[in-house]
């Protein structure tokens, strides 16, 4: 008696621990790139040139060094990724994003994970400077957000191994938020940091967003709002920054207080504008993927209409080119009919075609000897005259 196969579950367990963002993400994404029927492939073989949605959205944060980058991506992810200290610690950039296991990545590897940053290749001393930390944490919304960890800025002498600039403007056109941190403490007015914010803000004012980080180290409120009016002039002092309605809400790690805050904590206002950022990915993923599709079949429909036109055409000339050709076979197949019915006797002939039918042969055939003999002797007068 054999053994019953065991079944298979309907849904791997990677599958079933997904968020329902994530599992639309994640088949939105398998139906553009599965490998014997995806989108890309099937658009490719119909001359359509279609992009992969993206399964996650890109923050990038901007601030001088010590403006608490770092410590807000721990604080998010909820492990210890990145270091932090008052010193510059991060001096290149640093991806961090969710996987099945902790790793880090040195910058080719990077490069191979994420293809659309080899355009950071053309900046030389870059790829020695990027890497990229994989999490295995599931909190908050971290599995659909990859963070860009940007070095911290500052003015002087400070030399950097690279451009930095141009890297950061780069990935800031790869971004989807761009997070600007502003401490109350050390440079928060540093013009590097002004100038590409401003470079940014000129192209993409609604990917922008500003925070004033380490609040609660301002002292008191009255310190506090000096702080931000102190910003918000330096800010407003740029034709690019200068504009209405600008908001800084006021955030800080709570694991890092010691003392009670004096300030409100808008560090839910950040989440947010990743949450809104995660929802709109995934309207404008499924808006994609319903005009890709309706091209698809456009064009899969336009194909097949081309190819039954292509077998009429075939078909008609065919037909016609065997009508040609037993056109030209039939004064051979009379002729030879003709010799044929001089060779049998007419009872052998009734017997196959009846009376009636040799009746009708006989007449066709004495039709076609007439012919063939008029022509012979008109053929053969002319060769007398000549």
């Amino acid at each position: 008696m054999s053994k019953a196969k065991p079944r298979t579950a309907a849904n791997a367990v990677e599958t079933v621990t997904l968020s329902v963002n994530e599992r639309i993400l994640k088949e939105c994404y398998d139906l553009y790139t599965n490998e014997e029927k995806g989108f890309v492939i099937l658009g490719a073989e119909l001359g359509v040139s279609l992009l992969v949605p993206k399964k996650k959205i890109t923050v990038m944060l901007i601030g001088n060094h010590s403006a608490g980058k770092s410590s807000f991506i721990n604080w998010y992810v909820e492990e210890h990724v990145q270091r932090t200290a008052v010193a510059i610690e991060t001096q290149g950039f640093t991806l961090i994003t969710s996987g099945k296991k902790r790793e880090s990545l040195t910058g080719n590897a990077t490069l191979h994970l994420y293809p659309q940053l080899k355009e950071l290749q053309k900046i030389d001393g870059f790829v020695d400077f990027l890497t990229t930390e994989v999490s295995t944490s599931k909190q908050k919304k971290f599995p659909l957000v990859t963070f860009i960890d940007t070095p911290g800025l500052v003015d002087g002498d400070m030399e950097y191994p690279f451009d930095v600039d141009t890297a950061v403007t780069m990935f800031g056109d790869m971004a989807d938020l761009i997070f600007v941190l502003f401490d109350p403490i050390g440079q928060a007015l540093c013009k590097r940091t002004l100038n590409i914010v401003e470079s940014l803000n000129a192209k993409y004012p609604e990917r922008i967003f500003f925070f004033l980080s380490k609040a609660d180290t301002a002292g008191t409120e009255t310190d506090r709002q000096r702080v931000l009016m102190q910003i918000t002039q330096e800010l407003c002092k740029r034709r690019g920054l200068n504009k209405p309605g600008l908001k800084m809400p006021t955030i800080f790690i709570p694991s890092l207080t010691a003392k009670a805050p004096r300030c409100e904590n808008e560090l839910e206002e950040l989440c947010r504008e990743v949450e809104k950022a995660i929802t709109q990915n995934i309207q404008n993923t499924l808006n994609t993927l319903e005009k890709d599709a309706i091209t698809i079949a456009t064009q899969i429909d336009a194909a097949l209409e081309r190819d039954r036109q292509a077998n009429k055409a075939n078909f008609r000339a065919c037909t016609r080119g065997l009508g040609l050709y037993f056109l030209g076979l039939l004064p051979f197949l009379m002729l030879f009919l003709s010799t044929l019915a001089t060779q049998i006797e007419r009872k052998v002939v009734e017997k196959w075609l009846g009376a009636q039918g040799t009746d009708v042969f006989y007449s066709y055939v004495t039709k076609v000897t007439r012919h063939t003999g008029d022509e012979g002797h008109q053929q053969g007068g002319r060769k007398l005259k000549v």
